[in-house]
């Protein structure tokens, strides 16, 4: 099935989001229980909260120029995407992708895929020249995922939320897998 839409997330800082909405973005988030066991992100993988995401998503819109994308498909959410427009460090010149989540019963279908192309055409038409992400060490998984898609790795460091280590990688707006 193709992705349909993809749209902004209503801003958690605003009015709440609509409950029926938060509860579809948990369930991305809980199907993705073995993501969430590496990452650390929520005490128990087995048992994330509503509460919980919407102080993640609360957390990741208080950076300047993040943005909470939603991709469906058939009028269901398939995938989540939270996207950082310039990196805290001023020396990092691109855009970043946080996470791509897409719904645990629905990957290998290509909505990974069609996310990510999604996202990066809206950072070139932004006039951006490349897009960077980091994977956790560990995530083979998500390393292989987004090699298959060209971005290649441009080095290693530690993320500044908790300090996990990380590969960054990069795509550039030219390379091979890039979307015209």
């Amino acid at each position: 099935m193709h992705l349909e839409v993809l749209s902004p997330a209503p801003d958690p800082d605003g009015p709440a989001l609509p409950g029926e909405l938060l509860l579809e973005i948990v369930g991305i988030y809980a199907s993705n229980r073995e993501f969430f066991a590496l990452s650390g992100d929520f005490p128990d993988p087995d048992d994330i909260t509503a509460e919980q995401v919407a102080a993640s998503l609360a957390d990741e819109l208080a950076q300047p120029g993040a943005e909470v994308l939603l991709g469906r498909a058939g009028g269901e959410l398939v995938g989540v995407v939270v996207t950082l427009a310039h990196h805290p460090d001023p020396a990092d010149p691109d855009p970043w992708i946080g996470l791509l989540l897409v719904d645990a019963r629905r990957q290998r279908s290509g909505y990974g895929r069609q996310l990510a192309e999604a996202v990066e055409r809206r950072f070139r038409e932004a006039g951006r020249d490349g897009v960077r992400l980091a994977v956790l060490e560990g995530n083979a998984k998500a390393l292989a995922f987004w090699n298959a898609l060209g971005y290649e790795e441009i080095g290693r460091r530690r993320d500044r939320q908790l300090g996990r280590p990380c590969r960054v990688l990069r795509k550039g707006a030219n390379q091979p897998g890039s979307v015209d």
